[in-house]
């Protein structure tokens, strides 16, 4: 195992903007970072220059891809064999896709990539987590609260849910009717729906919270900017967020010792925020769970399992 007494902080997407910073500031703190990338390669900048900060922390990288549930185990298993507790779970992770795409699971893509890489994750990491006394901050985005792109007065519009297309994920964001912002905002509250049961089924071991950090000017957002406005993308761009500011949203719920009992919460930078009314809703938590355990947990005994809700 390496340097548990450190403190391991497990970060994905850890190798471009706001992950970068996050897991340079942890190592920074003394943390044993780990991450996963697709190509490790381009980590290795990020590891030579974790080595020269102050600090004494470290960052350790598993080649990875999290867009299907065969890459997700992997990750996590390889997480296990080394480390026998993670005290850090930021699920920085996520991508916008301007069309419709299945993962190798037959999954659409946003729901790969930004819900069920997290869900993942968390719980396949279940019996780590709760060894670590864990904190879990997902990095979400208030588009869940609101699908609309131009927001220029008029009610928001949140992401909506079906309950019969919670049973099979294959269901989710069909081609059919595919919008890609409300498909990204769907799968963002997915994240956070998950999240809000896991917070209440690990009370007392295990903090659970997501955040929006702000509209930070990363690569994603050239995916989501509208047709309208990308002749202006460099102006847009100058006036967002850097990613330094948008991982001190992230970084203040995963580290700050006032919020070290608070779980179960969504965070729109600093404030405390409520989500759409479909997402507290028990029965959508738990037909939701039930999907999403049997996705990773089907063929397989499940480690640290509770009953369903």
């Amino acid at each position: 195992m390496t340097a548990p007494e450190r403190g391991v902080a497990v970060v994905t997407g850890a190798t471009g903007g706001m992950g970068r910073v996050i897991a340079r500031t942890l190592a920074r703190q003394g943390m044993h970072v780990v991450t996963i990338a697709r190509t490790p390669q381009r980590a290795e900048g990020l590891r030579d220059e974790i080595g020269r900060l102050p600090g004494g922390g470290s960052l350790e990288v598993f080649a990875g891809d999290l867009s299907h549930r065969a890459g997700i185990v992997a990750a996590t298993t390889a997480i296990r064999e080394r480390h026998g507790a993670v005290h850090l779970l930021i699920n920085n992770a996520g991508a916008h896709y301007g069309e419709h795409r299945l993962s190798a699971d037959g999954v659409e893509m946003h729901i790969a990539v930004d819900y069920l890489a997290a869900y993942g994750m968390t719980t396949l990491l279940e019996s780590e987590l709760r060894r670590g006394r864990a904190r879990v901050v997902n990095v979400a985005s208030d588009t869940l609260r609101d699908t609309r792109q131009l927001k220029l007065g008029g009610r928001p519009l949140p992401a909506t849910l079906d309950m019969n297309e919670l049973s099979d994920l294959a269901r989710l964001n069909p081609r059919e009717s595919f919008a890609p912002f409300e498909a990204y905002a769907r799968a963002k509250l997915l994240t956070v729906v998950a999240g809000y049961a896991l917070a209440r089924r690990w009370a007392g071991d295990v903090t659970v919270n997501a955040v929006h950090p702000g509209i930070v000017a990363t690569d994603i957002i050239g995916d989501v900017m509208p047709a309208a406005l990308r002749p202006f993308g460099g102006l847009i761009r100058r006036a967002l967020l850097t990613p330094e500011q948008g991982a001190a949203a992230a970084l203040r719920l995963a580290t700050d010792p006032a919020l070290r009992d608070v779980t179960g919460r969504y965070f729109v930078r600093d404030a405390d925020t409520p989500t759409p009314p479909v997402s507290y809703r028990g029965d959508v938590q738990a037909r939701l769970r039930a999907t999403t355990d049997d996705f990773f947990f089907a063929d397989r005994p499940r480690r640290g399992a509770a009953p369903l809700l």
